[in-house]
């Protein structure tokens, strides 16, 4: 089976190489934006044709959320333009496409977990270009999963955790914001979750096509989120919990994005580890 991966060099990318020798049956290929610009309808029909894969996960993605804001074009190409791009190749040359979205298509007005019928109401130019991507991708074909997930970060890239940590190095303190709620997801748990979903895919009766949540387990605050990085690296610092309104940002954050995932886990017999769990193994 060849999984052809967008975005390689990205957090998520990356996590998935991490976990790609666990599966030697699977032939994955990895394409940064310099072997694919998802944005080139024709760079994605030449390396298709090139490659042939079964899957595409769909890694790439413009995910600046406040920058997203001044560059709305930008985002647009990528986050929505791209994923079109993708569903059409992807439905030319016979593949499955798994694309990955956000709790930010929500407003955040909720006081429960987001389930998969829940109505989209994204306050922002990222989750509104991520959101025209899904309905893009559903426009040109039945084939992809779309996995919306919340608060991703890990050993790789540019995340919540690396910025704490350096923060941590440069201050005697910091404020966090403590009013916005959800769920951390480590992006090799990610990773994992989407090889599985290719894996059992094959050995399921129904197709199982649509739209899934997947984020670990719990919920908490950005601020106990950072406190229990600083706990498990064993930092000590003084860490001060803020209202969202003494922390104004470009873009508006959900309140409240904690994700159902009944779905994926009882489709694909997922088992989600909690994010306190997570991050002391992958930290």
């Amino acid at each position: 089976m060849v999984v052809l991966v967008t975005g390689a060099n990205g957090q998520l990318g990356q996590a998935i190489q991490f976990v790609a020798g666990n599966y030697p049956n699977i032939h994955f290929v990895f394409c940064s934006s310099s072997d694919l610009d998802i944005t080139n309808k024709e760079n994605c029909e030449f390396i298709f044709n090139k490659e042939k894969p079964d899957f595409c996960i769909n890694a790439a993605a413009y995910t600046a959320v406040d920058k997203a804001e001044s560059e709305p074009e930008q985002a647009h190409l990528i986050n929505c333009i791209g994923a079109k791009n993708l569903a059409e190749a992807c439905k030319n040359f016979n593949a499955k496409l798994i694309h990955i979205s956000t709790d930010f298509v929500f407003d955040g007005s909720k006081n429960s977990p987001y389930n998969e019928t829940d109505l989209p109401n994204p306050k922002g130019v990222y989750g509104q270009t991520k959101l025209e991507g899904e309905i893009a991708i559903q426009e040109v074909f039945d084939a992809y999963f779309i996995i919306r997930t919340s608060w991703v970060y890990s050993q790789f890239g540019n995340n919540f955790m690396k910025t704490m940590l350096r923060l941590a190095s440069e201050r005697a303190s910091l404020s966090v914001v403590s009013d916005q709620i959800g769920t951390p997801t480590n992006a090799v748990d990610l990773a994992e979750c989407l090889v599985t979903i290719i894996t059992e895919h094959s050995k399921l009766n129904t197709e199982h096509y649509g739209i899934y949540n997947f984020s670990n387990e719990g919920q908490c605050s950005w601020f106990d989120f950072a406190k229990k990085i600083f706990e498990i690296n064993q930092v000590k610092i003084d860490v001060t919990p803020i209202p969202t309104t003494q922390f104004p940002t470009p873009a508006e954050r959900p309140k409240y994005s904690v994700l159902d995932k009944t779905k994926i886990k009882t489709v694909f017999g997922i088992e989600i580890k909690p994010w306190e769990q997570s991050i002391e193994i992958y930290k």
